[in-house]
């Protein structure tokens, strides 16, 4: 490992992301916040991992019929056991999530449904407006990758075209989820790394 990551990796590995939804783009998103370092993540989720799920979401056949945030810690360990994942079975409301990220660096909304999608991030704004927040709209069907956009609003900022909405003949897929996935996880790794240095060794030269 070089230098420059082992230092990117001791500085994230102090710093907590949580995670509300572990389907395509939670799933997704935590698997690329651990490979990068983040020490901690608190993810939430009620639902069981189905065959329909696996289009798209960071998960194996056989994990079908076990809760998502369950498989999706058991594949982090795989990935780096050294990372804490708090993993909760729970369907957020607006107490849950003001009780189970609390002590987040960063907050991502990953949800499927609109509903889900607003009540976070009116949550979340009203009770931690100046921490940073990441959601997404807008990722439904294929191409049209030149229309997937940031928009920021302060410390929110939201990733998406916000009009490929989800319905049964414009189901999600992997590739564009996987795509804003991404984005949510290098915009809070934005967030999470500023004000960092690296710390260059100087060598010196016998003459």
């Amino acid at each position: 490992m070089t230098q420059a990551l082992v230092q990117i990796r001791e500085f994230l590995s102090k710093k907590t992301v949580g995670i509300a939804g572990a389907g395509g783009l939670g799933s997704n998103c935590a698997v690329a916040l651990a490979r990068t370092g983040v020490g901690r993540l608190i993810i939430a989720d009620f639902d069981v991992l189905e065959p329909s799920n696996l289009n798209r979401q960071y998960y194996f056949r056989q994990q079908l019929g076990i809760p998502k945030v369950l498989a999706l810690k058991e594949n982090i360990r795989r990935i780096d056991p050294f990372i804490q994942v708090d993993a909760f079975t729970v369907k957020l409301n607006p107490d849950t999530i003001t009780q189970l990220y609390k002590d987040c660096d960063v907050l991502i909304e990953a949800f499927d449904k609109a509903e889900m999608k607003q009540m976070l991030i009116e949550t979340a704004l009203s009770h931690w407006p100046d921490r940073p927040l990441i959601a997404a709209s807008g990722l439904a069907g294929w191409g049209k990758t030149e229309d997937i956009t940031i928009k920021r609003f302060g410390n929110f900022v939201l990733a998406g075209d916000d009009i490929s909405e989800t319905h049964e003949w414009n189901p999600p897929l992997g590739p564009r989820v996987s795509i804003l996935a991404g984005m949510q996880a290098n915009l809070a790794l934005e967030f999470l790394l500023n004000g960092f240095q690296f710390k260059k060794s100087k060598i010196f030269k016998l003459q």
